[in-house]
């Protein structure tokens, strides 16, 4: 069949012609829609239940929200981690799923529990929404909305606000591919009846009247028509306020005939609602700013490209001296990862396109060969569109053109070695087991890795030209009698990867896109060795068979005059040289046992984050005055540094809920060419965090935007390695967790240690006295809504300004929520008309209750984060394991785990360990049915220790711990570190075939005849990752180890293979021939 379609696509040039510039034209129109991504995106599939209840603390928020929303979805199926925070005024529930799990029937299952869970939740106590539909990488898209200079008196906090929610949110939330818009920071425009407890009180007016005259004196009606000639009239009750003077006038009570109005007991103005976030800027103070959530499964490219066409023509609807400005544009680092990957791929494919013209000393056939690297890449763009692949660092970012094109070097040089022999004496002539050898030119020759043709001797030239139709015959010839070791090299690199597909978690999502494209590109490049290299060898290959010595003939001179005498030695000391073989590899083995392992390498994203904590209980103008102070150091001592824009507490949609006493300082950072205090991020980032620190009381952490929001969303912690600790009381989980911190803070490698704050939160607690509550003929219902009211405020209604929607909402006065005397003073109406104090029906004190309650699985846990710096995370791991375990006693029923990437690191491992042994295995299988001979199997892949002990002293030597990326680039480096093995065996068994029975002479023939394509395979192959490997540029930390585990191995895999596999194959042979002997 392949032969059929060498023949079809010689033959009919035109046709393949035509499908080849499909290719290019469909492959171009696929990579203008090609999905872009800095990364892949990893965040487990998950839903968020939402539940805002602002006048519950922590106790009640577990018990009357969270804990009956886990027991509604504890049931659904497919569900694996289950996981809740319920802290002051909100709970936020995490259901994970499984990842074959489609989002949206997940969202469907929830929304049905949710029905059954509010049948559990008091109506006062909020009611549950699910997330929007968006991931870690969803926060695509940060603004912030400010007044110009000289407009900064015109625009307060509360007008910036309202123009963030009422003109800038509704035009974003139109754009295709936008799940959310949230804001933080600004302050909510309300209508505010701030009441006087004392004029209350005097009239004999209560709370609960006021709220229920404003609900009943602010609505509109309609009558339906009434027919009146020819029209229709129709009927409109006109009774919605429509601001301060209506609200005002508002009767409440008739007191001895008298109307009691709004304003007799109450003062009606603007205020603003209670604040649960803020954000501030670059130290001059308060700002407003929104955050666009990213649909899940969009493209993050273009939906920020719609984005920043829209906000162009949202500033022209802006009021005059307001602008909304991007300061987090995830263009920018789609852009850097993107140039990353174009400037190694376009690097790397003149590098094997070099390396190519160089040994083949050929500029046509080099040209041929390297026209299949974009045709294979726009093939594999095509495939990567269509199975929903997106274009990032990991899926763009490992591709080695020297292997895509594997299979059309074999076939370009075998086309090449055919049409330089002669027409008629173009066999070597073998006598007596030798090799006659003549006096005539050197051919360039390669890699017809199981050929029985001539080898690359020295044969007469006839100096002569083909014509086309000869051409086209010597063509198809060479090219179907090599098809199988064409198809071979392929095949073996798409079952290397084939076990990367397996892979599954956050490992799975990382690098599956990487095998998928290598394996489409394969693919093309399998598809167009057999069509388009065959069609344009006919068409362009010289016709003349004269060949003279080139500078690549001059160059395996060289090689082999340095090789040969080597290799003669070599086969002296066999014993010697396997000694030290393995000597190498045991070796190799001692060092990657000691040498560490990390998850992933941290990628630069080129911002920071830094997470700053202040003392529990502080208040929110505490907090902004503390980062306000922030911003100003930093922006004064660090050059590098463009904005500052801090996030505290949780925005509009609270996804990523904070306390108030905790902020985000979001540092953009100016491009790396322009810093001074430091070379890299993390540097920066520690000279940054010891500015800080002359702001005593403050726990700061040190992350990045995307990695932090990642972190949080996978594990439920930002740090890199999350230790939690489970059990049932909070006071104990926080003496347990201060107590661990005190045994490993001093761990070299530990940074930003902290657990989080369970207790602490300063209370003023209310407890009922029933016995004097019966006395009085009260009920706690009664109660706790006037306490809602007061101090809270609740709901009466609604102001509307034409499409703006304001709250109308009923507290005391500021004046009298200022201290717990306020509280106890409360007035509260009795059955009879008269008033007691609240102090009266109960004991009012202040007390230290939970700051947050955080639940795993139904079980209470405290986190304590910690960062790596300067270290791999698995020895550092360990090592807190070893002063765990022997000097840190839990509690019956408490234990301790750990999260983060140690826990992904610790799962992706034990995968590689399963996924590793199966691509051996069918590298093995492979190697039997091609020889037919389980020795030879063997022998060939003795190539993969061999080629392993360069890997781990590659790493080893660039200081890099083992990692997921440099396990998957051992992977790939097995499937190319068998291909010389085989260009030397087969040739070895060609060369028995043809009568030479000696297996020296094998050997120093087959050696010299095939260094060539030997040389040149270990070359396009590594050489092609050199740009990966050295790389400096946004992202190239995940391409690094994988690129210098496959050079390092391909070194010493070629460099053995040439000294040991000979020697190997001729203790085989030995063996093999005292057998036969004994046998007869």
């Amino acid at each position: 069949m392949l032969d059929k379609i060498i023949q079809f696509s010689i033959k009919n040039k035109f046709i393949i012609l035509l499908l080849t510039l499909v290719l290019i034209a469909w492959g171009s129109y696929s990579l203008k829609n090609l999905p872009l991504d800095a990364l892949p995106d990893v965040t487990n599939n998950q839903v968020q239940i939402i539940t805002t209840a602002p006048t519950l603390a922590s106790q009640e928020v577990e018990q009357l929200i969270t804990y009956p929303l886990e027991q509604a979805v504890k049931t659904i199926p497919k569900v694996i981690e289950l996981r809740s925070i319920s802290r002051f005024g909100l709970s936020v529930v995490t259901v994970v799923f499984k990842d074959d799990v489609d989002i949206y029937w997940a969202r469907e299952q929830i929304f049905q529990r949710l029905k059954q869970a509010e049948e559990n939740i008091p109506k006062y106590a909020g009611s549950p929404e699910l997330a929007p539909i968006t991931t870690g990488l969803g926060e695509i898209y940060q603004y912030d909305v400010y007044a110009k200079k000289g407009y900064e008196d015109k625009y307060d906090a509360v007008q910036l606000r309202t123009i963030q929610d009422w003109i800038i949110i509704p035009q974003l939330q139109g754009i295709e591919g936008i799940a959310e818009v949230s804001t933080w920071g600004g302050k909510l425009k309300q209508y505010e009846i701030s009441v006087n407890p004392n004029t209350l009180n005097s009239l004999g007016v209560t709370i609960t009247e006021i709220f229920d005259a404003l609900e009943k004196n602010n609505q509109n009606t309609g009558g339906a028509y009434i027919e009146k000639d020819q029209y229709a009239y129709f009927i409109r009750g006109v009774g919605m306020a429509t601001g301060i003077r209506d609200l005002e006038n508002v009767v409440v009570k008739n007191r001895n005939g008298s109307p009691v109005l709004v304003r007799d007991v109450a003062t009606v103005n603007e205020g603003i609602s209670l604040r649960y976030g803020a954000a501030t800027k670059d130290g001059k103070g308060e700002i407003v700013c929104g955050l666009a959530l990213m649909l899940k499964g969009e493209n993050s490219s273009a939906v920020v490209n719609r984005i920043n066409e829209k906000m162009i023509q949202i500033n022209k609807t802006l009021p005059e001296g307001v602008v909304a400005e991007a300061f987090i544009d995830r263009g920018k680092l789609v852009n850097s990862a993107i140039g990353t990957v174009t400037k190694n791929l376009l690097e790397g494919a003149l590098i094997v396109i070099f390396v190519l013209i160089l040994f083949l000393g050929n500029l046509r056939a080099g040209l041929i060969v390297a026209s299949v690297i974009p045709l294979a890449m726009l093939f594999a763009v095509i495939l990567m569109n269509y199975f929903g692949v997106s274009g990032n660092l990991m899926s763009l970012g490992a591709i080695d053109f020297g292997i895509i094109v594997d299979g059309a070097v074999i076939i370009v040089e075998a086309t090449m070695h055919h049409l330089y022999k002669k027409k008629n004496n173009g066999q070597l002539e073998i006598s007596n087991g030798q090799l006659a050898i003549g006096n005539e030119g050197k051919l360039p020759i390669a890699s017809e890795r199981t050929l029985p043709i001539a080898s690359e001797a020295d044969l007469l030239i006839v100096n002569s030209k083909y014509s086309q139709e000869q051409m086209d015959s010597e063509v198809y010839k060479s090219a179907s009698k090599i098809r199988n070791s064409a198809a071979f090299g392929e095949i073996i690199i798409l079952i290397v990867y084939l076990p990367i597909l397996a892979l599954v978690g956050t490992e799975g999502k990382m690098f599956k896109p990487m095998a998928m494209t290598v394996g489409f590109a394969v693919i093309g490049a399998f598809i167009l060795s057999l069509t388009y290299v065959p069609m344009m060898s006919a068409m362009f290959l010289s016709k003349n068979t004269e060949h003279k010595p080139n500078f690549s003939d001059k160059m395996m001179a060289w090689f082999e005059k340095i090789y040969t005498p080597f290799l003669d030695k070599a086969l002296q000391f066999k014993k010697a040289v396997l000694a030290i073989a393995l000597g190498l590899f045991v070796l190799a083995i001692v060092i990657f046992q000691n040498m560490g392992g990390e998850f992933i390498p941290t990628i630069e994203e080129g911002d920071l984050a830094i997470n700053a904590t202040i003392m529990t209980g502080s208040s929110l103008s505490q907090m902004v005055k503390t980062t306000t102070e922030y911003e100003k150091i930093l922006k004064a001592k660090f050059p590098e540094i463009k904005t500052i824009v801090t996030k505290i507490g949780s925005g509009e949609i609270p996804t990523d809920p904070m306390p108030i006493e905790s902020g985000d300082l979001i540092i953009v950072l100016k491009d790396k060419s322009e810093w001074t205090s430091a070379d890299n991020w993390e540097d920066l980032a520690n000279l940054m965090k010891s500015a800080m620190e002359a702001i005593p009381g403050a726990t700061i952490e040190i992350s990045q935007p995307i990695q932090m929001r990642f972190n949080e969303l996978m594990t439920g912690s930002r740090s890199d390695i999350a230790i939690k600790i489970f059990g049932d009381d909070l006071e104990v989980l926080d003496t347990k967790a201060t107590e661990l911190i005190s045994k490993i803070n001093n761990i070299e490698g530990i940074g930003d240690l902290k657990a989080d704050k369970v207790t602490g939160l300063p209370q003023i607690t209310v407890k009922y006295d029933y016995s004097k509550i019966a006395l009085y003929g009260l009920n706690i219902s009664d109660i706790n809504q006037i306490i809602r009211s007061s101090f809270a405020g609740e709901t009466a209604g609604k102001i509307y300004e034409e499409s703006k929607r304001f709250d109308i909402v009923v507290r005391m006065d500021a004046a009298n929520r200022t201290d717990i005397t306020d509280v106890s003073n409360l007035f509260i109406p009795l059955p009879n008309g008269q008033q007691v104090p609240l102090s009266q029906v109960a004991t009012i004190d202040y007390e230290q209750g939970p700051v947050q309650v955080s639940r795993e699985d139904g079980k209470r846990r405290i986190t304590i984060g910690l960062n790596v710096r300067g270290r791999d995370i698995k020895s550092v791991v360990e090592e807190i394991q070893q002063k765990l375990d022997t000097d840190f006693k839990l509690p019956a029923g408490y234990y301790v785990t750990y999260g983060g990437q140690f826990e992904n690191l610790i799962e992706a491992t034990k995968r590689l360990s399963v996924a590793l042994p199966i691509a051996l295995g069918l590298i093995l299988v492979l190697l039997f049915f091609t020889f037919n001979s389980f020795k030879q199997a063997g022998l060939i892949f003795t190539a993969i220790p061999l080629s392993a002990i360069g890997g781990v002293f590659a790493l080893w030597l660039r200081g890099m711990p083992f990692s997921i990326s440099a396990g998957i680039g051992f992977i790939a480096l097995f499937g190319i570190a068998v291909l010389n093995g085989i260009v030397l065996i087969s040739y070895f068994n060609q060369l028995k075939a043809e009568g030479i029975t000696d297996p020296l002479q094998r050997v120093l023939i087959g050696t010299k005849t095939r260094l060539r394509p030997v040389l040149m395979t270990a070359a396009v192959a590594s050489l092609g990752f050199l740009p990966m490997a050295l790389s400096t540029s946004g992202g190239a930390e995940v391409q690094k180890p994988l690129a210098t585990v496959v050079i390092g191995g391909l070194f010493s895999a070629t460099l053995l293979t040439l000294i040991v596999l000979p020697i190997l194959y001729l203790l085989f042979e030995k063996f093999s021939n005292k057998q036969f002997e004994t046998n007869n």
